[in-house]
């Protein structure tokens, strides 16, 4: 049973490895964003909770984001195992999944830290041609991720689940190391 968290900065790979690894695994890749958009989509009650903070470009809650998840890892389809990116985001977050995952008899088998440098991000986020993406909201979005979720790490190598990747490799040598870490 292979239950992953998937951690690194904005750049760092993590939604493109945890897609190809959960398609590897047939379990799911559970992305907060995607939970979001599909729980609006469906006009689920939490759903619609959510869709008035979108429309009105606020930050969902995380009070919110947490039943989003609670809901998610209680369905069917990932019974048999999930990878979760984008969530948590803060130690607050993680110890609320923490205690999430003992009430739903869950339990984690490791957070995967993709380790990409400053720079690497940089050319990759400025890569994507996305209009908000300028060296300056990079640099910001960095600063914002080393401190509200850089402690995650902290956090998870005191639980000894942390696993650290160098994610500054090819897209095939992560995935690679990715599969092994999982096998083992």
């Amino acid at each position: 049973m292979t239950r992953l968290i998937f951690l690194g900065a904005p750049g760092a790979g993590k939604g493109t490895q945890a897609e190809i690894l959960a398609a590897h695994l047939s379990i799911p890749h559970i992305s907060t964003g995607e939970i979001l958009r599909s729980a609006i989509a469906q006009q689920t009650p939490l759903g619609i909770k959510a869709k008035s903070f979108v429309d009105n470009g606020d930050l969902v809650p995380d009070e919110l984001i947490l039943d989003l998840i609670k809901d998610r890892l209680g369905q069917e389809d990932a019974q048999k195992g999930w990878i979760l990116d984008g969530f948590p985001r803060n130690v607050a977050q993680a110890e609320f999944l923490s205690t999430l995952l003992t009430e739903l008899d869950q339990n984690c088998t490791a957070a995967i830290n993709l380790e990409v440098p400053d720079s690497t991000l940089m050319k990759r986020l400025l890569g994507r041609g996305r209009k908000d993406d300028n060296e300056e909201t990079i640099a910001n979005r960095l600063e914002v991720y080393r401190q509200k979720t850089a402690p995650l790490i902290d956090f998870y190598q005191n639980t000894g689940l942390l696993q650290t990747v160098n994610g500054d490799r090819t897209l095939e040598e992560i995935s690679t190391e990715l599969q092994t870490i999982v096998k083992s």
